[in-house]
């Protein structure tokens, strides 16, 4: 493992495959990543402050910078191939748990067994606590298992045939489980330590060795004919009976999994405005819908619909065959090629597009529905309506409203309000003193210069840093940052066609692709980019109501401080 300071020459940075860890202050690790080219990757975060970054070019890039500026050194790992990189960078996801990475809540497939060290070891159950650290008494570990795996029998059926004690301590007198047969009683000496050791050696060897239970079972057929051969027929009975319940156990497993027709159906819906990415999974045996899950995750860093993959299919749920999906994740046929050597059968990821059967195209668009109505329920009922008059690619869930206040050139100022989920975010308001229409008043001029200063780069990296600086002091609240430094969703200008054309003009010349509208008091006309024609929107709609609060709220403040300018200039 090699240490690079992110103040440190970036050619040193190797352009190998590998695996990436950023530390803290404190050396904690927060945030693991991979990288086929670790030098391209690693000057990437490096870069993140250029004004091309500003623009839109990485999604998400506001909780990329929340992680960027807690990142005080950064770890690397090479690895021969970008195959390796994904998988080592899934072990240690699990094994440090970063608070960026994702984290799968849902492991009830998952499970680890744990064979304890005491004098008399027990069979348990592995659980893990929040820092990742196995619970309980120490032992061996051994797992993970996922259901309808062969060598995962039922803890109590393993319990039973090694005769493992549960009690949490010794007893004076035996219990239940001596009486039914269950246990060799320990605790009152029926059985010496040796002996006991020898059935959890048995035990150790079927849960570590890949055909532990096999090799089990015709040791027991062994035993069994020279307990017969010595008369001990009770014996030679209770072994047979051990013998018939784990291969009827075996052969029910095997030929559960041979019928299924095992596939799942994965959609995905990114959330851009909140930054989390939803999921929603349908597991499917021989056509019938059997299990579903949802998860979501926060888009930090390389945090993927790729990434999500690996971590659920190596933590939580067993490797189909066919994987049918919304969306192909990044590194498509590198991720195949991991899940095969995890599950040692080939796997395909699918897309399910409008060329596929039906049935499948039912289920994926049953699947989005569901995840359009989750990301739905976060936001204002105006904002959902607006979204789809306006036709917007995401909601605008942040609004950013400009007017014009003039008295004369003297007391000329613009306003800039911003709503966030259909609500005044007032720590998102601004004030302009217009500095050059100096000869004649002119709107359309006036709008340019107040939208340019409002989104121009030196402005929102001063902004940015007095924000952070803020957040610092308030338990590091990225909410409140996204809020007041974030570009909008949607900007509405007070006015008509010209207005729109100049914020337009201001906004294309940085690069920046936001929608804008204005509004036209008279009528309530909305004019966009899309249409010559003004839009009309029923004055019941709240998604005008909305526009109309928006622009009265950025006249009325405009208003009082041109109110105030003159105040101040006549005393």
């Amino acid at each position: 493992m090699i240490s690079f300071n992110l103040n440190q020459d970036e050619k040193k940075i190797p352009s190998n495959p590998g695996i990436y860890l950023m530390k803290d202050k404190t050396g904690k690790i927060i945030y693991i990543g991979k990288a086929k080219n670790l030098k391209n990757r690693i000057k990437s975060y490096c870069s993140l402050n250029s004004e091309n970054n500003l623009k839109f070019k990485e999604k998400n890039f506001w909780k990329t910078r929340v992680l960027i500026k807690k990142v005080n050194d950064i770890e690397y790992i090479l690895t021969d191939n970008e195959i390796e990189a994904f998988l080592l960078e899934s072990n240690l996801i699990k094994k440090y748990r970063p608070i960026f990475n994702i984290e799968l809540k849902d492991q009830q497939r998952y499970t680890y067994l744990k064979v304890t060290d005491e004098k008399f070891p027990r069979l348990l159950v592995a659980r893990r606590n929040r820092n990742g650290n196995f619970q309980g008494p120490g032992g061996d570990i051994y797992g993970p298992f996922v259901y309808g795996s062969s060598r995962f029998l039922s803890i109590g059926l393993l319990r039973k045939i090694f005769k493992v004690r549960i009690c949490n301590r010794l007893p004076k007198t035996p219990c239940l489980e001596y009486f039914i047969h269950n246990c060799d009683a320990p605790c009152i000496k029926k059985i010496n330590e040796d002996e006991y050791l020898k059935n959890i050696k048995k035990l150790k060897e079927i849960l570590s060795e890949k055909n532990g239970l096999e090799n089990f079972i015709s040791n027991l057929k062994i035993e069994m004919n020279i307990e017969s051969k010595k008369q001990n027929y009770e014996r030679a009975k209770e072994i047979r009976d051990t013998i018939k319940t784990i291969e009827s156990l075996l052969i029910h497993q095997k030929m559960d999994l041979k019928s299924r027709s095992n596939e799942e159906y994965i959609g995905t819906k990114i959330d851009t405005l909140s930054g989390v990415s939803h999921i929603l999974i349908f597991k499917r045996i021989n056509g019938v819908i059997s299990d579903q899950k949802k998860y979501e995750y926060e888009l930090v860093g390389d945090n993927n619909f790729s990434t999500f993959l690996l971590q659920y299919y190596t933590t939580a749920a067993q490797i189909p065959h066919k994987i049918y999906v919304n969306e192909i994740p990044v590194s498509k046929k590198i991720l195949e090629l991991a899940l095969k050597k995890l599950s040692n059968h080939n796997v395909s990821i699918i897309k399910v597009t409008d060329s596929s059967n039906n049935e499948k195209k039912d289920l994926m668009n049953l699947i989005l529905k569901n995840l359009s109505i989750q990301v739905e329920r976060k936001y204002n009922q105006s904002v959902i309506e607006l979204k789809n008059i306006l036709n917007l690619k995401e909601f605008p869930f942040i609004i950013d409203s400009f007017d014009i206040s003039n008295f004369g050139i003297t007391y000329a100022v613009g306003a800039c309000v911003r709503f966030v989920n259909g609500y005044p975010y007032k720590s998102g308001y601004r004030k302009f003193r217009i500095r050059n229409s100096k000869s004649k008043q002119d709107d359309y001029s006036m709008i340019k210069e107040i939208v340019d200063r409002k989104y121009s780069f030196n402005k929102i990296a001063e902004e940015d840093d007095e924000i952070n600086n803020k957040n610092n002091n308030n338990n590091n609240n990225s909410n409140t940052f996204k809020m007041d430094n974030s570009f909008p969703n949607l900007i509405v200008i007070d006015g008509g066609k010209g207005q729109l054309g100049s914020a337009q003009f201001v906004l294309k010349k940085k690069g920046l692709n936001i929608p804008v509208i204005s509004i036209a008091k008279e009528n309530e006309e909305i004019y966009t980019s899309c249409s010559a024609d003004p839009l009309q929107i029923s004055k019941k709609n709240p998604a005008l109501h909305l526009l109309q609060f928006v622009r009265d709220e950025a006249h009325r403040f405009g208003l009082a401080y041109n109110i105030k300018l003159r105040a101040i200039n006549k005393n």
